[in-house]
């Protein structure tokens, strides 16, 4: 199994790290950046005999050789600076994204497609524009990080551990996500149980800007340790076959309602990508946000292909 992370930054070689050490797959490290992907790359085999791990990786700044790959795990682009907008942000990255893409179609026409890069659900959705790949093989990221966020704030408000929660987000990654408590089980019981509904908005609100509130504490950069593993999981959901539910940015082609762009959702996964979108029970309040949201990225892809 060949795995190719392009995009070398803090999230990019960390997933590198998580995939290797668990054994997923022989890890290939890209960046433009001369040198960058190479030197993590040779730090990483010098920790093999430490973790006793005998992982195969290597790095390189010549993007030719993702060739061939299974799964290509798409990390590269800007972060949002001071003073950028987020309409600028979304055009560099799309045509950082675009030649990408287009290196993928033609190298690795078969692989699974993963996107991380930010604004995520936008990039997701123009990705699938751009290779025209088939969306049971190139999806985003997305919520499976925002839950994972929702569930450790809810562990630390009741002093319970982080696997007696099971919490559920939907939505765009960013500050449209929607952490759905109804949906929200803690040690199998409904999470109105345990708090009450100030609480369990205050902690929505928390969880929705979990994002920011690291940016804020880090001075520079974002969060790498939480999305990273996150996308780690993703892979090994994938190489075990292991057909778990997942939330993940997927596109909709009337599920929800929603047609022609991508949103995220629970969605089953195996070792051929999505096999299913599961679709919830949700209001109708909640239904009519996510529509807006995916309205939202559909938009914003479409200038992008304009």
């Amino acid at each position: 199994m060949k795995i190719s992370i392009i995009g070398a930054g803090n999230v990019g070689s960390l997933t590198a790290m998580r995939i290797a050490s668990d054994g997923l797959g022989d890890v290939l490290l890209v960046d433009v950046v001369k040198g960058l992907a190479c030197g993590k790359a040779l730090d990483l085999e010098d920790a093999r005999p430490i973790l006793k791990h005998n992982y195969n990786i290597n790095g390189s700044d010549d993007i030719r050789q993702i060739k061939d790959s299974d799964i290509i795990i798409v990390t590269a682009g800007l972060a949002r600076k001071p003073g950028m907008s987020r309409e600028e942000l979304i055009t560099r990255n799309a045509q950082i994204l675009k030649d990408v893409c287009l290196n993928i179609k033609e190298l690795s026409a078969a692989a699974i497609v993963i996107i991380v890069t930010n604004p995520l659900d936008i990039m997701t959705f123009y990705a699938l524009k751009v290779t025209g790949f088939k969306p049971q093989r190139l999806f985003g990221m997305g919520i499976s990080l925002d839950t994972a966020r929702f569930a450790n704030l809810i562990a630390q408000e009741l002093g319970l551990l982080s696997t007696d929660i099971e919490a559920l987000v939907i939505g765009a990654h960013g500050e449209a996500m929607m952490p759905l408590s109804a949906f929200t089980k803690v040690k199998g019981v409904a999470l109105d149980e345990f708090m009450d509904e100030e609480k369990i908005k205050s902690l929505v609100l928390r969880t929705v800007g979990r994002g920011a509130e690291i940016v804020a504490n880090l001075g520079t950069g974002s969060a790498f340790f939480a999305p990273s593993a996150a996308i780690a999981a993703i892979v090994r959901a994938i190489v075990k076959d292991e057909k778990r539910i997942i939330g993940l940015c997927s596109y909709l082609n009337g599920e929800y309602g929603i047609k022609d762009t991508c949103i995220g959702v629970p969605c089953r996964l195996g070792k051929e990508g999505i096999e299913k979108v599961i679709e919830l029970e949700i209001s109708q309040e909640e239904n009519d946000r996510l529509s807006k949201s995916a309205i939202l990225v559909a938009q914003a892809a479409a200038q992008l292909l304009a």
